[in-house]
């Protein structure tokens, strides 16, 4: 199947009106304002022409704004999406009460789900690292290196504080509920994980081989209540990320996302901008699978500011078991009835995609993602 929505429209989704006019007219993008955590002004306004038969055009190479660079970049080793733990979380972490969310439909009500990838697709992220980014689309290298272990840094701090990813690596799960049935309900709000005995002296690897967890019930309950607290601080927090990292890692946070958006010209904004117009609509929802490990993958997603356009419960990582197993446990859960359209950059995605007869819509510049919010204000998609 060709690239949704860049070559030709499924006969599902087709547009009511006639196509062919929509598909080789030019179009402006009207200006929006995304309310953020981070307080920044994403409002890009763009005016220039795009039309719907050429996505290849790349992002103007100058940043939109610029700010003043004041921080030092350490240079920490490259981690890979697995990384080895390095430091002990913190076992008396307090979850507070949750607020609770308005009620949302129910799966079974649900008409359309958009499955999203994440990196460099949502986010740009790896390929800072690896020099992809800034030699495609002509940014300097050593900034976009520089950003991307400053992110690095953050991320896997954040998920061994905060998000026990220390305990949890070696008992990755595709889902934040898998282990739930194991969890007995027990009150967390005295627990102390930190000497509960979880790790065996050789290391919780031990009990997690394979892609299955091995352990006794009583350590499978421990694994869960980890799990379970992990659920309650996204909740808690999605919305206030800066409250999370607390004094001086807020400012610093703050700074970096202002200084990523700048080098990749608001790549971020733009996808904010699809996510809240699918998240507007009552009977359509997002779902995000990853190859990233779950547990990064949640401390990827508070830290972009994603909190809100992904509920925790339609987070999967697909590091274990492959996008399409993922894919196959969406479409269960959301049923036959529902429309599928799936969005990302790599080949995995777009050949489950076509092999499940889902429609793609491929991301590979900037200009794709303004192309996307537009299709679905025009309620093509």
């Amino acid at each position: 199947m060709a690239a949704y929505g860049q070559t030709q429209y499924s006969p599902a989704l087709q547009p009511a009106g006639p196509y062919a006019p929509y598909h080789t007219q030019g179009y402006s993008m009207p200006s929006y304002n995304i309310k953020t955590e981070d307080g920044l002004s994403h409002s890009p306004g763009q005016t220039g022409l795009l039309s719907y038969s050429n996505f290849s055009s790349t992002p103007p190479s100058q940043s939109l704004y610029s700010y003043p660079h004041t921080h030092g970049y350490p240079p920490t080793p490259g981690k890979e999406e697995g990384v080895s733990a390095r430091r002990g979380s913190d076992g008396k972490l307090r979850g507070r009460k949750r607020v609770s969310d308005p009620a949302p439909p129910l799966d079974s009500d649900i008409e359309r789900v958009f499955i999203w990838d994440l990196d460099e697709t949502i986010i740009i992220f790896h390929s800072l690292l690896t020099g992809t980014f800034s030699s495609r689309f002509g940014k300097d290298s050593s900034k976009a290196v520089s950003l991307g272990l400053w992110m690095e840094e953050m991320i896997f701090n954040l998920a061994d504080s905060r998000l026990f990813f220390n305990d949890l690596e070696e008992c990755d799960q595709v889902h934040i509920d898998d282990v739930a049935s194991d969890d007995n309900g027990q009150d967390l709000s005295t627990y102390n994980f930190g000497s509960d005995g979880f790790q065996s002296p050789a290391g919780a690897g031990s009990l997690c081989l394979g892609s299955g967890v091995h352990g006794g019930v009583d350590w499978m309950r421990k694994l869960a209540f980890r799990y379970r607290r992990v659920k309650e601080i996204y909740n808690t927090y999605k919305n206030n990320v800066g409250g999370l990292l607390g004094s001086p890692k807020r400012e610093e946070w703050l700074q970096l996302r202002r200084e990523m958006e700048v080098l990749t010209d608001l790549w971020l904004t733009h996808a904010l901008k699809a996510l809240a117009l699918i998240n507007s609509r009552p009977n359509c929802v997002n779902v995000l699978v990853t190859t990233t490990q779950l547990i990064p993958a949640l401390s990827k997603v508070l830290l972009y500011g994603l909190g809100s356009a992904f509920p925790i419960e339609n987070i999967y990582s697909a590091t274990k078991t492959g996008k399409e197993s993922c894919f196959e446990r969406v479409a269960q859960r959301f049923g036959r009835r529902a429309v599928y359209v799936v969005i990302g950059d790599g080949a995995e995605e777009e050949t489950v995609a076509k092999k499940k007869n889902m429609p793609f819509w491929r991301v590979s510049c900037r200009a794709d993602l303004e192309a996307l919010s537009h299709a679905l204000e025009l309620d093509y998609l």
